[in-house]
């Protein structure tokens, strides 16, 4: 079977960021599906590479995450156009797997089934435009209108429908009734993520002997209100409490973090630049607690964090300052705790007994990974992967096996 993924921000373990595209077709093709990926990169030229019998497109679109909105918007349409171009040499192909955020991604996968006959299926990962909307990035009633239109027909015409939570899919399900929606959740690298010792080298190379640390690794954007990680940094050197704080990422507020720490003269946070998969191992290495933050806004709650997901398969303690699915798991589960976004000044309760009692964080922390290896490992949900595809394109289901 022959599948065209679109995917505009497809990142591998060498380059590091968010690389569940990657897991997604490395599991199809290890499991005997030809797989073709058109992507974008900040280069000058038009690339393609051979990626362990992939086949990636890459393609000359420059993307950041300190754009504005309006810029990425140019540079989402940029790519919708050019992908189309470039898939009319698989017109071949089974099926189209396109991957938003953006939302403009399923233009293409539309545009490409009208075009080529290709037929496609729709992965979301954030409810567009309910995200800028709701954050208040997208005010104008014109686009707001077209937005949900567009959204609407992506859906309607996609075979079926990937999301990456419970609430996404019952968000869809009340816009696009009848429609296969299928939940495949972000996964836990059980494998290359692993609960380990602290090594002193690394304790060392990060500035944290002795220390009780809390990592935030990811993007620092506008939406994942780390103010509030600063704050709670703030908090817990009022109270005295052994602890430091590690921000490791890029993005647009990433200036003003680091103006914020230096302002309130924090010497119990370290800010680190973005990491390769290599390097957030490194630091989950030396990691007690990873803290997943987002805006206290609803529609953030539907998410589903790359970050919480590594955080699992390393066996660490969660800490999250959103409410929605990811705070009523960590709590049934018993291995994380929700820290309210709207008053830092509460988190040394909330951390104390975890720092005081080592028994309690080994227990949650044992129990984060045993969460990732029932619920959420790269080997099953890859294999599950499989089968929705294979059964999508009326295909025979797959003979593949999971648990």
């Amino acid at each position: 079977m022959k599948t065209l993924i679109l995917h505009q921000h497809f990142k591998t373990p060498g380059t590091g960021g968010a690389i569940r595209s990657y897991y997604l077709a490395k599991a199809l093709a290890d499991n005997g599906f030809e797989v073709v990926v058109i992507t974008a990169h900040n280069q000058l030229n038009h690339l393609v590479a051979d990626l362990e019998g992939i086949k990636v497109h890459y393609l000359p679109i420059p993307y950041d995450n300190r754009f504005g909105f309006y810029q990425r918007i140019w540079s989402f349409l940029k790519f919708t156009w050019n992908a189309v171009n470039v898939a009319g040499k698989y017109r071949d192909a089974d099926l189209c797997y396109a991957i938003s955020t953006p939302l403009t991604t399923g233009m293409a996968a539309q545009i490409i089934r009208w075009r080529y006959g290709v037929p496609y299926v729709f992965e979301v990962g954030d409810l567009w435009p309910d995200a800028p909307i709701g954050l208040g990035l997208l005010k104008n009633k014109i686009l707001t209108s077209l937005s949900y239109w567009i959204e609407k027909e992506i859906y309607s015409k996609a075979l079926s429908i990937v999301a990456l939570s419970a609430p996404i899919r019952d968000a869809i399900a009340a816009k696009v009734p009848g429609k296969t929606i299928d939940v495949i959740p972000n996964m836990a690298d059980t494998e290359f993520y692993i609960p380990e010792e602290k090594s002193e080298k690394l304790e060392e190379r990060f500035d944290v002997r002795g220390k009780f640390v809390i990592s935030y690794i990811g993007a620092l954007g506008m939406a994942n209100g780390l103010h509030h990680f600063i704050g709670c940094a703030d908090a817990a050197r009022k109270e005295n409490l052994p602890l430091h704080f590690v921000l490791a990422g890029d993005g647009a507020m990433a200036d003003e973090l680091r103006k914020r720490v230096r302002e309130l003269e924090l010497s119990n946070l370290t800010i680190h630049p973005f990491l390769n998969r290599d390097g957030v191992r490194d630091l989950l290495n030396v990691t007690d607690a990873c803290f997943v933050s987002f805006l206290p806004a609803k529609i953030l709650e539907t998410g589903s964090p790359n970050k919480y997901f590594d955080a699992l398969a390393a066996g660490k303690l969660v800490i999250t300052n959103f409410k929605g699915w990811v705070k009523d798991e960590v709590e049934h589960e018993e291995c994380g705790v929700y820290v309210d976004a709207l008053d830092s000044s509460t988190f040394p309760k909330v951390i104390r007994p975890f720092v005081e009692d080592r028994q309690r964080w080994k227990a949650y922390s044992e129990n984060a990974r045993r969460l990732a290896e029932r619920k959420y490992s790269r080997r099953q949900l890859g294999l599950r992967f499989c089968d929705v595809l294979s059964n999508s394109s009326g295909q025979v289901a797959s003979r593949l096996s999971y648990v």
